[in-house]
């Protein structure tokens, strides 16, 4: 596909939300695994499904319903994505990171995304909450491979700070007044979807992971490529891969989120209330 033609279709896909929205937020709110519930907990304003949006991916994996709503969460407008999309769904980086662009598009400033990882950091316990510090992209196909988008950012996009400190500062201090234990960390992307092993659970350990998932990275990556503010949240689903001696789920990952879900939806609501 040339640069042209995938422009088009970002600016297809945004002027049909354009189209079917009342009004545009500039705040959104990317829900991973055990958040789905935080939608029943918004003031809705408007919403459209991915499938009727021209060019958006589908999603395939259980917990990811799959629409864009626009919402008033604590009083601040926000577009929330109710389902995201993966490289292990098939998907290449630039198509699971669509929706990154057309957000931008619609002049969306700040991408807030959660989602379900494997804790590496033995401090960290399934069903804690952990804000992402840093990411190891090493694993992952660059989403801004092939010809640079210039009307998003340049092609050489400086990743000192993809995560925004101030963001995270304002995260923190939410969780402090809810007493809600919020761990910091670096966070590892893997391709998936089988898990990791141990034995590279081991290796990533030694590169400084405190958690691994198989999300998020490539949508900061854009993100930060569009000049968005990103922040970043995961909740550890489980120990990873030869830590706890026992065997992988996706079970026990939905388990953990749901678990997590209250201080999840908690900490949302007190965060967007100081944006």
């Amino acid at each position: 596909m040339t640069e042209s033609d995938f422009s088009s279709r970002i600016s297809q896909a945004a002027e049909y939300i354009r189209a079917n929205m009342p009004e545009l937020a500039d705040t959104c709110l990317v829900l991973g695994s055990g958040l789905g519930p935080l939608t029943d907990r918004v003031e809705t304003i408007a919403s459209v499904s991915y499938a009727d949006i021209p060019y958006f991916p589908q999603t395939t994996v259980p917990g990811h319903e799959g629409k864009l709503i626009l919402s008033k969460l604590s009083g601040k407008l926000t577009f929330i994505m109710k389902g995201r999309f993966h490289f292990y769904e098939g998907y290449s980086t630039q198509e699971a990171t669509f929706y990154v662009r057309v957000m931008s598009k619609l002049g969306v400033k700040t991408l807030v995304m959660t989602n379900a990882a494997g804790g590496i950091n033995s401090s960290m316990k399934p069903s804690e909450l952990m804000v992402i510090t840093d990411h190891i992209s090493l694993f992952c196909d660059s989403p801004l491979r092939g010809a640079n988008l210039d009307e998003f950012g340049v092609r050489f996009p400086d990743q000192t700070q993809v995560y925004d400190l101030e963001l995270q500062e304002k995260l923190l201090s939410s969780a402090k007044e809810l007493s809600i234990p919020l761990h910091k960390g670096v966070y590892c992307y893997t391709r998936g979807p089988q898990y990791e092993t141990p034995a590279e659970i081991r290796a990533l350990k030694v590169l400084g992971a405190d958690a691994v998932g198989m999300s998020t990275v490539a949508e900061a990556i854009t993100a930060s490529h569009c000049g968005m503010k990103v922040l970043a949240v995961s909740c550890i689903t489980n120990y990873a891969a030869g830590i706890s001696g026992q065997p992988l789920c996706h079970e026990e990952v939905m388990q953990n989120a749901n678990a997590s879900s209250r201080n999840s939806i908690a900490l949302m609501e007190r965060f967007f209330s100081k944006l």
